[in-house]
């Protein structure tokens, strides 16, 4: 009989925040930022991982592609696997392109996310196992764009988004419904007072996220 881990229990929630913007003083980085300072103010623990200023390369490489028994992730992938392992809440971070996540996004989701994940998997039986890592974890988006959400949702951008990123990664990964806010009207000059509201909105989406994970 294995004895339980005291630390284990007592460790604190963990948040993997996925930030994904090229300008390092975009509105996306404070945001992240924000995120982490409001989950570090509560005694819980913030993962940042600021794609571009890593350098992650985004393409999916043919062996990665079909996984299989002896699959073993490349080194870039395998370490993100382990800071990642144990978060109770991954947080993506990112502003729309041509109504869609930036490509960068896209290629960690199918390299990191997706890491030794096929196909079969998701659309296997109705009780096959949860995903290692995402498995009834917590999935909460925050993205920007230039135009307003009432014109995304005119374009059916906004629909499309929450349709095939939102739910599709949260029922792919059996991740936990999936919550996602988004600021229209970002560019640069955006006036400071609605900047601070915003980032005043992300401080408490992220206070909610620790409350639930913290009841967990």
């Amino acid at each position: 009989m294995t004895t339980p881990d005291p630390a284990a229990k007592t460790a604190p929630p963990r948040h993997a925040v996925i930030v994904c913007h090229p300008e390092p003083d975009s509105f996306a980085l404070a945001m992240a930022r924000a995120y982490c300072d409001a989950v570090e103010a509560r005694g819980q623990l913030a993962i940042l991982r600021d794609l571009y200023r890593l350098g992650f390369d985004p393409v999916l490489k043919s062996p990665e592609r079909l996984p299989s028994d002896a699959f073993t992730p490349a080194p870039d992938v395998a370490a993100e696997l382990g800071l990642l392992a144990g978060a109770g809440a991954f947080v993506l971070i990112y502003p729309l392109w041509f109504g869609t996540p930036p490509a960068m996004l896209k290629g960690y989701v199918e390299r990191v996310f997706g890491a030794g994940f096929s196909f079969e998997m998701i659309a296997g039986p109705l009780h096959r196992p949860k995903h290692a890592l995402l498995g009834g974890k917590k999935l909460l988006s925050f993205s920007t764009s230039a135009a307003s959400k009432e014109w995304l949702e005119e374009q059916r951008a906004w629909l499309s988004l929450q349709t095939i990123f939102d739910g599709y990664l949260a029922r792919a990964f059996w991740m936990d419904t999936p919550a996602h806010v988004h600021f229209g009207e970002v560019r640069p000059g955006l006036d400071e007072a609605i900047a601070a509201g915003h980032l005043e909105a992300v401080r408490k989406e992220a206070g909610r996220m620790c409350d639930r994970l913290g009841a967990n």
